[in-house]
């Protein structure tokens, strides 16, 4: 498989953690389900062990080890049909009335349904054990949505595992999905929040979406529809309604029906869950005070003015949170609205979820975790009946997932439409929107909210984002050497920095001034200049405020470095206006080049 296509890498645990430390740990089965510290792995194993270190966004997650025997369904995901007998019994009641002989008959049945759910699942698919969570066989053998049972798909293994991860971690709030157009998102969703509230005690669950009809939509139509199709061992009796329109209340526990349980079970022995599902309409402050298990929050890339997705995470967050401890956590999903639309503050919070910047209580800036899965994973059509896609034209055609065959490629596919649509710019930049293949693309905005080429513009910031991975450019900060004003000025590399360069001047050109009197003289006249535009007030009512830019230009010149070419830009607006005017200070020192600044604010001409 191409690298440019990979959600993950695969790293053996032997990799990270010592041979004999783990061979020792395997054999006592003592890793814990949580973040290690020690090894800076999360591990979603409930059995014990590790075995492979799937790395998902810098997040490296430690699967359980492949037992010895692998269930085998014909090589493939098939789910296991429900025995008719037991399709009869709705209730833990119902089984109660049931003979000793048919306890027996089908206890093993259910315990390891349990067990399946608690632990998660290993499956032989295309000659290769694999490893589902327990959420995940609860979706593929247990969840009816509008097509029947879904199907298995490797973007949705990796969906629940990265989801897995953040449960267990105990530093993450959760997860935020920047999705695709019918990515299953909101099944999935429906599935982790009806599976978790089914086995809790004591417990709320909420919903939120771009608007209170949506969040009550994918309540009354998933939630309440995956928990009544439920089997009457995982099904908790409810109170009121079979079909409710707002709350979802389970009193009465689905008991882990066992060996030694398997008699009659009475009503007065069973205590209550207590536990709940409900939703709320879409305001800034919805479940502000509320302690919550689990919240879905669906379409938050929509969500429209006065309803804004940052403020109501500032609420949101501290429902999941007592103290420093995180108690609870939140399943975000959703497309991107034009920014203007929602789609901006969505934005903003996808990109302070990166899980590689972190605070120093090795959180995140806004406490989730961010996800991705490009559109050629999850594109219908081109899914195998492995659930692998198939990215390009086949030597002959595979068979898909739905039983057709497929015949081309998914990339291919998604090329040959780009390339139609290459002389119609507005529908070329709605088509990347709508099938995003790149984090830039989901992001785009709506054309018809631009006098401009959208499409070349964003080529533009595509290339510009490829010379920072590319190291062309680098991020980073200036600072006086050892807090000394006006002596040395030092470069420090830092992906939170304010500066981009992509030129560095050569050791003897650097810090090149030349002082006379009490004042300092660029040395590197001849190089290059510096063009600032700047901002005088640090505040503005109402906060914002343009930002403060600074551009870096070279001229022709026989010294050693780039002739006419930018190589520093700076676009920023630090807490203060001394701290920016600092800033410009510090890069014409180290470079010893001049400065031409907008002279209609003085303050910083005066610094």
């Amino acid at each position: 498989m191409s690298k440019e296509y990979k959600l993950y890498d695969k790293k053996d645990a032997s990799s990270i953690v010592p041979v004999s430390t783990l061979k020792k740990r395997n054999d006592e089965k003592s890793w814990e389900y949580g973040y290690n510290e020690e090894y800076d792995i999360v591990v979603i194993s409930k059995d014990g062990t590790i075995g492979d270190v799937y790395v998902v966004n810098s997040v490296r997650i430690a699967l359980p080890s492949a037992p010895k025997e692998v269930e085998d369904r014909g090589d493939r995901w098939y789910p296991q049909e429900y025995p008719k007998e037991l399709e009869r019994v709705k209730t833990i009641f119902d089984w109660n009335r049931k003979p000793k002989e048919f306890h027996s008959r089908w206890v093993d049945y259910v315990e390891r349904e349990f067990d399946r759910r608690e632990y998660g699942f290993w499956f032989m698919n295309n000659k290769k054990p694999t490893y589902i969570t327990g959420t995940h066989y609860m979706y593929l053998q247990w969840t009816k949505i509008d097509v029947g049972l879904p199907d298995f798909r490797e973007s949705n293994r990796i969906f629940f595992i990265y989801f897995e991860a953040c449960k267990a971690d105990n530093r993450c709030f959760g997860m935020i999905y920047l999705k695709n157009r019918r990515s299953g998102f909101s099944f999935m969703s429906a599935a982790e929040i009806v599976n978790q509230a089914t086995m809790s005690k004591d417990a709320r669950f909420g919903i939120l979406s771009k608007t209170g009809d949506d969040a009550k939509k994918l309540f009354t139509d998933k939630v309440v529809n995956i928990s009544n199709n439920y089997p009457f061992f995982f099904k908790p009796i409810q109170d009121g309604m079979d079909r409710p329109k707002t709350e979802l209340a389970y009193r009465v526990p689905a008991s882990k029906i066992t060996k030694r349980s398997m008699t009659k079970i009475e009503e007065e022995d069973i205590d209550g869950l207590n536990t709940t599902i409900d939703w709320k309409n879409t305001a800034d402050n919805s479940y502000d005070g509320e302690k919550v298990r689990l919240l879905i929050h669906d379409e938050s890339g929509k969500w429209v003015q006065p309803n804004n997705i940052l403020n109501n995470w500032r609420v949101t967050k501290t429902c999941l949170r007592l103290g420093s401890r995180i108690i609870g956590k939140c399943m975000m999903g959703s497309t991107s609205n034009a920014l203007d639309k929602g789609g901006g503050n969505f934005k903003k919070l996808y990109e302070d979820s990166d899980p590689a910047q972190r605070n120093d209580n090795g959180q995140t800036k806004s406490g989730l975790y961010r996800l991705f899965i490009p559109m050629e994973w999850n594109f219908e059509g081109y899914i195998d009946v492995h659930g692998m896609p198939v990215f390009h034209k086949p030597k002959s055609p595979i068979r898909g997932v739905d039983g057709s065959m497929i015949k081309n490629g998914v990339v291919d596919y998604w090329e040959n439409e780009v390339a139609s649509l290459k002389s119609d710019a507005d529908a070329l930049n709605e088509f990347y929107r709508q099938f995003p293949r790149t984090e830039s693309h989901a992001f785009r905005d709506e054309s018809k909210a631009s006098i401009f080429n959208l499409t070349k513009i964003y080529q533009q910031i595509d290339y510009n984002g490829s010379l920072m991975q590319d190291r062309v450019l680098t991020r980073g900060y200036f600072h006086w050497k050892d807090g000394k004003k006006d002596s040395e000025v030092v470069w420090t590399p830092d992906n939170k920095g304010r500066f981009i360069v992509s030129w560095l001047p050569p050791i003897g050109m650097r810090n090149n001034v030349v002082k006379r009197g009490d004042s300092f003289y660029p040395g590197n006249e001849h190089v290059g200049s510096f063009g600032c535009d700047p901002y005088d007030i640090s505040g503005v009512v109402g906060g914002g405020g343009s930002n403060g830019a600074l551009h870096g230009l070279t001229k022709f010149h026989m010294d050693d470095g780039p002739s006419n070419r930018f190589f520093l830009e700076y676009i920023a607006r630090p807490q203060t206006a001394e701290i920016f005017f600092e800033d410009v200070l510090m890069a014409c020192f180290y470079y010893g080049m001049p400065v031409l600044a907008e002279n209609n604010k003085p303050r910083l001409l005066y610094h």
